[in-house]
């Protein structure tokens, strides 16, 4: 009943809108400056009436539901003369223009930007084309350039807290091949291996030097990604700084506590006079200590970027990312027994010594990444566009990791675990590399009264792993108070013991994998007030198999193909400024093996419903998304009861919640972040000792993370003070 309840009222609601739609115009436009560049986040007026509108990073705007009259169009922009325009609405009618901004030749005594820096109203990456965030089924968070300054965040891990339900679970180890960090989303492990859309991977900590927002993609992601860059929680996208047409830049450097030391640079410059090759690079270099007894990390980065206007219609884009790092760890503690054993179910009541690394600053480990990426633009015409994306990715580890695990008390009369084993687990010159090629082409055109944003792509994704492990226990030691031998755990020893070879353990893990993929989508705007989207991948996995060095080839291959479909409903009471939206989303996971019977298994798949409210109102000063999801995961391997050593792909597993994000700007200098999650994650259909418990890599239940700042102005100009809470 309340089902068909709820159906009623929407239908009545849509009809409403419908008719109300019917009786009024839209004006839609792109402002541009005078060099042909897009004019972003640029406020459009509207003089006789109290609407607004703001441009998206491709200068476009769009304003709705404006009665039949005459309206000045109102444009003022810091460097260019005011622009007006008359144009008059009809019923029914749409209205496209096309606005250029003069260069003013007035001086400029004083300059006062107000808007809301710490968002972007759309995107070209989540959806693959262009998209309000209002006019997205799905739901994401962009992390700014502008918040990253003000927090001083440097990293990738630093500036991830700002996304409500994000957790760090496993720092960057700089490993070759997934020594990447780890994050958990939604109850589920997830990297951040994207890159302006496609495969970039960073093994080593993901420096933000040429990073220009963050973008948290969340829920199973497959159809657009594919599974081997996304989680069944979402995805991380890195979008990078881009050259612009005039010579500038900025030398900035940083110090904090513990030998935090860091030198920035960023400089763009013309390369020719028509401004038709531009050149920016970014570099970093850092070295920071510890505020245990041990460790440090340091390291450079540099990451040009060049980008050639060939034509109105055709311009390239080259990039690199080159890393050069060591860092000692941070202490890893691995649980090999259970915690029944070890008398311990807390961090507090490990009794572990957290001030303490339990190793030398010798015991390090070098990476190098090496990623290059090439992109083609072409207008084909007015509705459609072309772009070609390759890149190449390449992570290099070598040296020793140490990690550490406590060993239960023998004496029955003593129990929980007094004493640690220190070990290794080092890489020899392991490397990973990853290519892919993508083409998409993109369109935006009407059939009757339907607007239809079109894409189509194709993808090849090729996997050529080389890592080789090896390792050994060192020794065991009390976990705290006095170690006598605690000084042993250095260079010199280990190298002695891997010399000796005895007790050292050797673990290739060197494959290779393609995914060839096709997909389509459409986003439809059925009216003003309603959007409806669909998607289709078609995925075909590719496992060459396992090198095994005993037969001098791969063995274990296997393919397996996959369709992955995505659906999404968008409601706008209020267009552009109140969304509320579902959305259906898949993600799946290619599973190698087989069972008892022979049966090779299916891939794992993950399903998704979501539901929420997005607002967009005064300008986009004030932006936040409310959603609640629901996950469910099948065909997941567990042991088979029957049959020992094999599995079975019966299990189930559940993972839903609510997320929260408040985004504002009340008053000039005035920012506020607010964000709040909660997971409930549960294996349904699973092995007796884990089923109905929560998995060991869903993280916290709850989390919240806040941020305000204030930034001065007048004779304060360039101060700002800002603080926040992470839970």
């Amino acid at each position: 009943m309340m089902k068909r309840s709820v159906l009623v009222m929407l239908m009545f609601v849509c009809s409403v809108m419908a008719m109300a739609a019917d009786e009024t115009g839209i004006i839609r436009g792109r402002v541009t400056t005078s060099d042909g560049n897009p004019a972003e986040a640029v406020t459009v007026t509207f003089k006789g009436s109290k609407r607004s509108a703001v441009t998206d990073e491709n200068g476009n705007f769009v304003v709705r539901n404006l009665n039949p009259g005459t309206y000045t169009i109102g444009i003022s922009l810091v460097g260019y003369d005011t622009y007006q325009q008359e144009v008059t609405v009809k019923e029914k009618e749409t209205i496209n223009i096309t606005i250029e901004l003069k260069v003013s030749t007035k001086d400029l005594q004083e300059v006062i930007v107000s808007g809301n820096k710490l968002t972007r109203n759309s995107s070209d990456y989540v959806s693959k084309i262009n998209l309000r965030n209002t006019e997205n089924a799905q739901v994401y968070t962009t992390i700014t350039g502008t918040l990253l300054k003000q927090q001083m965040a440097f990293s990738v891990d630093d500036a991830l807290y700002n996304s409500p339900g994000v957790q760090t679970m496993w720092q960057a180890t700089g490993r070759g091949g997934d020594g990447g960090a780890y994050y958990n989303m939604r109850g589920f492990i997830v990297q951040s291996q994207l890159r302006n859309g496609i495969s970039g991977n960073i093994t080593s900590r993901a420096d933000a030097v040429n990073v220009e927002r963050i973008e948290v993609v969340k829920g199973p992601s497959a159809t657009l990604f594919g599974s081997t860059l996304s989680s069944y929680g979402g995805l991380i996208n890195r979008v990078t700084k881009k050259p612009y047409d005039h010579f500038g830049g900025e030398l900035s450097y940083s110090m904090g506590s513990y030998g935090f030391n860091r030198v920035t640079i960023d400089i763009n410059t013309p390369l020719d006079k028509e401004n038709k090759v531009l050149l920016r690079t970014n570099a970093a270099y850092y070295t920071e200590g510890s505020w245990r007894d041990f460790g440090f990390n340091k390291g450079i980065v540099a990451a040009p970027s060049l980008t050639y206007k060939a034509s109105d219609r055709l311009s390239f884009n080259f990039d690199a990312e080159l890393y050069s790092s060591s860092n000692a760890s941070e202490p890893f503690v691995f649980f090999y027994y259970p915690t029944d054993q070890l008398k311990a179910h807390t961090p507090k009541e490990l009794g572990l010594d957290y001030r303490r690394a339990y190793s030398s600053n010798d015991i390090f480990q070098k990476s190098k990444v090496a990623n290059f990426f090439g992109q083609m633009n072409y207008k084909i015409s007015s509705a459609w566009t072309s772009q070609t994306n390759v890149s190449s990715s390449y992570n290099n580890s070598d040296g020793p990791f140490a990690y550490f695990y406590l060993v239960p008390n023998q004496d029955p009369n003593k129990p929980g675990a007094d004493s640690m084993v220190r070990a290794v687990q080092s890489t020899a010159n392991s490397d990973m590399n990853v290519y892919e090629i993508q083409q998409n082409f993109t369109g935006d055109f009407k059939t009757g009264i339907l607007r239809h944003r079109v894409l189509a792509g194709l993808d090849y994704l090729h996997q050529n792993s080389g890592q080789m492990f090896y390792g050994t226990d060192f020794d065991v030691i009390p976990k705290n108070g006095l170690i006598p031998t605690y000084a042993k755990f250095n260079r010199d020893n280990l190298n002695r013991m891997l010399q000796d070879g005895s007790t050292v353990w050797y673990y290739p893990y060197q494959y290779q994998a393609s995914t060839y993929s096709a997909y389509a989508g459409d986003v439809v705007n059925i009216t003003d007030y309603v959007i409806a989207s669909a998607a289709l991948r078609v995925d075909r996995y590719d496992f060459r198999g396992n090198f095994d060095p005993t037969v001098g080839g791969y063995k274990d291959g296997y393919a397996q193909t996959f369709f992955s479909p995505r659906f999404g409903l968008v409601i706008q009471p209020i267009p552009d400024m109140v969304s509320l939206f579902g959305n259906y989303q898949n993600g799946f996971t290619n599973k190698p093996g087989k069972d008892w019977e022979g049966k090779t298994f299916d891939p794992e798949a993950a399903n998704q419903f979501e539901t929420g409210i997005k607002v967009d109102l005064f300008g986009g000063k004030l932006t936040s998304t409310v959603s609640y999801y629901n996950i469910k995961v099948k065909n997941v391997l567990r042991a088979d009861p029957q049959h020992p050593n094999f599995s079975i792909q019966d299990g189930t597993q559940r993972s839903q919640g609510i997320e929260a994000e408040l985004i504002a700007h009340p008053v000039r200098g005035l920012d506020i972040v607010l964000g709040y999650a909660y997971n409930d994650s549960k294996f349904l259909e699973a092995s007796d000792d884990v089923k109905g418990l929560r998995p060991d890599v869903s993280g916290s239940p709850h989390t919240f993370n806040s941020w305000v700042s204030y930034s001065f102005s007048g004779a304060l100009k360039g101060f700002g003070i800002g603080g926040g809470v992470r839970y």
